[in-house]
C-alpha cells in the first residue's frame, strides 16, 4: 500500500508537523513534501534537518500545488490560516487539520475554504510533553488512534485513512460533538488537572516547594510532564473547547467532593470500591495497547 497523495503540505512545524514529515520520509516512497511555519526559526530547523523536499518562505508557495495540506497549527490560530491559503488552494485537493478540539475548527475554518476542495477534519491522538520542530519523530503515530471527524464515508475520507494508516495509525470517523467531548474527559481535563495541581506546588512556601520538588514522587513527575506541555496550545484548546471541558470538569468536581466526604468519614469499603473501579480502567488502556 503507497501514500495516496503525492504532493503534501505541512503548515506548522511542530511536533505534529515535524513528526508526519519523518514518518513521510521513513516510507521512502517518491512523495513532494512542502512545510511552511510562520516562525522563520522553524523552518531554519526543518531545513537543516532535510526532512522536507521544499521549505517555503511564504505559505502561497507552500499549498498551491498540493493533493493534501495538513494544518498543524494550534486550534486559535485555524481561522487566520484559512483566510490566508483559501486563494491558493489546488481544485480538488484535500485539506485537514491535527486540531484538538473539532467544533471551533469547523467553524473557523469551513467559512474560508472555497467549493472545490474538500475540508475533511481529524485529529491524532499522539504526543508528548515536548513542543518545536526538533521534538519530532517518525513513529509518534504508530498505534495511535488517528480520528476523522465527517458525518459519512467518501471517496476522499477513504483516502485520507489510507494516507494515515500508512504512518501507522488506527484510523475511525467521530462526528465532531463526541469527538470533543471524549477529548474533553481523556485529553483536555487531565492537563487542566496538572497544570492546577503544579501550580498549587508552585504557590507553596519556598522550603516546602524546594522539598516537593526534590523528593517528587512517581505521581507528581507525571504530572510535571504533562503540565511541561505547550502553553500556546493549550490555551487554545481551553479556549476553544470551553463547554465541553466545563462540562466535564461539573463531573469531576462532583466526584471530588464525593470521595473527600468518603476520607473524611473514613469510608474504607466505599474508597476501595472507588479505587478498584479506576484501576481496571487502567487495564483496559494496557490491554488496547494505548498505554
Amino acid at each position: 500500500m503507497t501514500l495516496p497523495f503525492k504532493k503534501i503540505s505541512i503548515v506548522g512545524l511542530g511536533l505534529i508537523g515535524t513528526s508526519i514529515l519523518h514518518a513521510i520520509n521513513e516510507k521512502k516512497e517518491e512523495v513532494i513534501t512542502y512545510a511552511y511555519d510562520i516562525d522563520q526559526r522553524h523552518r531554519d530547523v526543518v531545513s537543516r534537518m532535510k526532512i522536507a523536499t521544499f521549505v517555503c518562505n511564504d505559505i502561497h508557495d507552500a499549498i498551491e500545488d498540493v493533493d493534501l495540506v495538513i494544518l498543524a497549527v494550534p486550534v486559535g490560530s485555524m481561522k487566520s490560516v484559512a483566510i490566508k491559503i483559501s486563494t491558493s488552494l489546488k481544485k480538488g485537493s484535500i485539506i485537514t487539520d491535527t486540531g484538538s478540539t473539532k467544533n471551533s475548527v469547523i467553524n473557523d475554518v469551513t467559512p474560508f475554504l472555497p467549493n472545490n476542495v474538500y475540508f475533511i477534519p481529524s485529529h491524532p491522538l499522539a504526543g508528548t510533553e515536548y513542543s518545536g520542530p526538533e521534538s519530532g519523530f517518525s513513529t509518534l503515530f504508530e498505534n495511535r488512534y488517528w480520528l476523522i471527524v465527517y458525518k459519512k464515508e467518501t471517496e476522499q475520507t477513504k483516502k485520507l485513512a489510507t494516507f494515515f494508516e500508512k504512518l501507522g495509525s488506527i484510523v475511525e470517523i467521530v462526528n465532531a460533538e463526541y469527538h470533543d467531548k471524549i477529548l474533553a474527559i481523556t485529553s483536555h481535563l487531565p492537563h487542566l488537572i496538572a497544570y492546577t495541581i503544579v501550580g498549587t506546588a508552585s504557590d507553596l512556601e519556598s522550603d516546602l516547594k524546594n522539598d516537593v520538588i526534590k523528593f517528587s514522587a512517581s505521581g507528581f513527575r507525571d504530572f510535571t510532564r504533562i503540565a511541561a506541555s505547550d502553553p500556546i496550545m493549550w490555551r487554545d484548546i481551553f479556549l476553544n473547547n470551553s463547554e465541553a471541558v466545563l462540562e466535564m470538569l461539573q463531573r469531576f468536581n462532583e466526584d471530588l467532593l464525593d470521595l473527600q466526604k468518603a476520607i473524611r468519614k473514613k469510608e474504607s469499603e466505599k474508597l476501595f470500591s472507588f479505587f478498584s473501579r479506576t484501576r481496571s480502567i487502567r487495564k483496559k488502556i494496557v490491554e488496547a495497547g494505548q498505554n
